[in-house]
């Protein structure tokens, strides 16, 4: 089986893991936190944070050569659940219907202490 590492050239380069890796007929997205191209977080609330996670996404799943009409799957990490609603409206604007099969779960801890981690797995 062939097995690609993927990286964005619209996200930051980490020396800790590919932004996406492609087996055949799918792809496995890294969960995206809501930093910019340069690394840093992005001012503003959950919905800002939101936004910039799947717009993060979007990109890793261009550069994959997929796209959210190809998504099955998403994964969402909050920081806090009184944020879901808020995330929720974000994200039902973002992604086209029908919607993948999703999990949302709040995190113990998410790196830089942000508020939402966002990972997703695609068909190619």
């Amino acid at each position: 089986m062939s097995v690609q590492k993927i990286n964005s050239p619209e996200r930051m380069l980490v020396p800790m893991y590919s932004h996406a890796v492609k087996i055949p007929g799918l792809i496995f997205c890294s969960g995206q936190t809501p930093m910019d191209s340069t690394g840093n977080v992005v001012p503003g609330d959950i919905k800002a944070h939101t936004a910039q996670c799947l717009s993060n996404l979007t990109d890793v799943l261009n550069a994959a050569g997929s796209s959210w009409d190809k998504v099955v799957k998403v994964n969402i990490y909050l920081k806090s659940m009184d944020d879901y609603a808020a995330m929720n409206e974000v994200y039902i604007k973002t992604l086209p219907d029908p919607k993948p099969a999703r999990t949302c779960i709040q995190a113990g801890g998410l790196p830089w202490d942000v508020d939402v981690e966002i990972e997703c797995i695609a068909a190619v």
